[in-house]
């Protein structure tokens, strides 16, 4: 069966491959403190159906509690080392808690889950001094897919990573401003250029804005998705950028 990817907005994202079904850091909220979904519905019943459930990082905005708890008892999740600590609420939820650093290996079905690093803040804000790694992900199966989370471009990302078929990349975020630690469009067609990758999706873009900021800077909302399909033609123009609309479908491409 060909691998088969949605985007449900943000950086939720359900990966099918070897007949499994893989969800990227699931945010279901119509609003989330000062954030509110100004695109694309909130995804229906069936997107929090997945046999496994990875976590990038501690932010409220890719670890959601009560997005979590959509899911079956048993859904086997797969969390940054120390996410358990610094969220006590992960226990209550009735979910497999598998906990990773950068380099573990997850076996499920006929997949492996391999944690890579990331660049970018971990830490569960804005409460308490726990700090757990940000990760990102490469799913191996039929394909091999990269789910960056949350992350900054470094040096070592293609090394680490390795040759990818698909790649799900941050190319903006939810605000007027970047901090460090995030890709930009262009930033994240650097990436692209650096992995090796035969398709890619842009994600975490164009979903949550701030409250009463609609006005400031709105391009950096609209613009960031159309920005990378320019960038990465520029940068890799070998690659197939798929811009999905929300709840949108792809089967890309894959060597194998």
């Amino acid at each position: 069966m060909p691998v088969e990817i949605t985007w449900w907005g943000h950086a939720t994202c359900t990966v099918e491959d070897s007949g499994m079904r893989v969800l990227t850091d699931p945010l279901f909220a119509r609003r989330l403190a000062h954030l509110r979904r100004r695109r694309g519905a909130v995804p229906p019943p069936e997107a929090a159906v997945a046999e496994v459930v990875l976590v990038s990082h501690l932010h409220s905005d890719h670890l959601h509690l009560p997005s979590l708890a959509r899911l079956a008892p048993g859904t086997r999740l797969v969390v940054p080392h120390g996410a358990v600590r610094a969220v006590p609420g992960l226990r209550k939820l009735g979910l497999r808690l598998t906990e990773v650093r950068a380099g573990d290996l997850v076996d499920a079905g006929d997949l492996r889950v391999r944690a890579v690093s990331a660049r970018h803040d971990g830490r569960r804000l804005p409460f308490g001094p726990h700090r757990a790694p940000a990760l990102g992900y490469v799913i191996e199966g039929r394909a091999r897919t990269y789910f960056a989370g949350d992350t900054g471009l470094f040096d070592e990302m293609a090394e680490e990573v390795g040759p990818v078929d698909v790649a799900l990349l941050p190319v903006g975020g939810w605000g007027p401003h970047l901090g460090p630690g995030h890709l930009d469009a262009g930033r994240a067609a650097q990436a692209l250029a650096r992995l090796g990758a035969r398709a890619a999706v842009p994600v975490h873009y164009g979903t949550y804005w701030p409250i009463g900021l609609d006005g400031v800077r709105p391009h950096e909302f609209h613009a960031p998705g159309d920005d990378f399909v320019r960038h990465a033609a520029r940068l890799a123009p070998g690659v197939t950028v798929h811009r999905l609309a929300h709840g949108e479908s792809v089967r890309p491409e894959v060597a194998r």
